[in-house]
């Protein structure tokens, strides 16, 4: 891949030429009418004029410079898969903008310190990947990477931030991969029986069942990982428990990859007890949003609590996602950020 930058008073056109020429990948990278383009225009404020694999980036200095880094990503993308609009939204994503800049700016620090033969693949060499039996997930932008490196790295990792940030899902999968890898025995899904208000009392069947439709995001990414067959039989066999948080006092849990979601709806003497069931071999993660707090009012969120308390305890991961990290829908990140202006100017409403 090579490019060279033609300046103007106010303009930056950057040439970029994707290497190999190769039909199919360009199609994948422009998108069907080139909506993949016009998505990028219109997000990086730039123009984009391409003939074959010679694309042309009209705008902001830094920016064209951004985009060209952007196709180039893209580009390396579409020898594994076609791309679709939302994977051009993600790459999109402030955090995964700012992540292909570390990235550029790595590689040009390192050829100049070393030679690099690979013409710009090595960008991705650092990027950790989690495999899971159907899919391999890769975690977006800078804060995913750091929660999915702090998971596989700390016995103990609180994951906090907006709905979208991707928290529970890697974590999910952060522990299909240690199954799969034997690092752990079994996989224990845990939530509190507290959701946005409503009455479990009224709701059929046992504890277990009134909370089930709560797990369903759990279970959803189990079977996108697993698939559902497999997914029902270690279900069976116990090497995947799904279970309210009430049912943890009394037990230790060792040789197990252990999630705690919604973990923001757990008192302190909720959250105590469960991270003092931590056994050898186990991992624990700590998923919640402390903006959305469904305990009743004048209860603690021990989730906050824990954050206080533990902040300087060598061997326990604190990633804090932001509105920029979420991956969901564009509009999503614009709620989040609405709603967190709201709460700094009105703290008493």
């Amino acid at each position: 891949m090579n490019s060279h930058a033609v300046t103007s008073p106010k303009t930056v056109t950057q040439r970029v030429t994707l290497e190999p020429d190769d039909n199919r990948r360009l199609a994948s990278l422009c998108g069907q009418f080139d909506e993949h383009l016009k998505q990028i225009e219109s997000r990086l404020n730039i123009e984009i004029q391409n003939r074959g694999n010679q694309f042309a980036l009209t705008g902001n200095a830094k920016t064209t410079e951004t985009a060209a880094e952007l196709l180039r990503h893209l580009y390396r993308e579409t020898d594994q898969a076609e791309l679709t609009p939302d994977e051009i939204h993600l790459a999109l994503q402030t955090s995964g903008i700012e992540a292909l800049m570390d990235q550029l700016n790595d590689r040009i620090s390192g050829e100049g310190n070393a030679e690099s033969g690979t013409g710009g693949e090595g960008a991705a060499s650092g990027m950790t990947l989690i495999r899971t039996k159907k899919c391999t997930i890769k975690p977006r932008g800078g804060n995913q990477q750091q929660y999915v490196k702090a998971v596989q790295t700390n016995d103990i990792n609180f994951g906090t931030g907006p709905a979208g940030t991707g928290k529970t899902y890697l974590a999910v999968a952060c522990a299909v991969e240690a199954l799969l890898k034997d690092e752990v025995e079994r996989i224990l899904l845990v939530r509190p029986a507290v959701e946005a208000g409503e009455k479990l009392g009224f709701l059929p069947g046992d504890l277990a069942q009134k909370v089930d439709p709560y797990l369903r995001p759990l279970y959803d990414a189990l079977f996108e990982m697993l698939g559902f067959e497999t997914v029902g039989k270690l279900i069976e066999r116990n090497v995947i428990e799904v279970a309210p948080l009430a049912y943890m006092r009394g037990r230790t849990l060792s040789n197990a990859f252990v999630i705690l979601d919604e973990s923001q709806n757990t008192t302190r003497e909720q959250m105590k007890m469960f991270l003092t069931r931590i056994g050898f071999g186990s991992t624990a993660v700590i998923t919640g949003d402390p903006s959305q707090i469904d305990l009743p009012k004048g209860q603690k969120s021990g989730l906050r609590h824990a954050i206080d308390v533990l902040s300087n305890v060598n061997g326990i991961g604190f990633t804090h996602f932001t509105a920029k990290d979420v991956v969901r829908h564009p509009l999503v990140q614009r709620i989040v950020e609405a709603y967190d202006a709201f709460d700094e100017n009105n703290p008493d409403d």
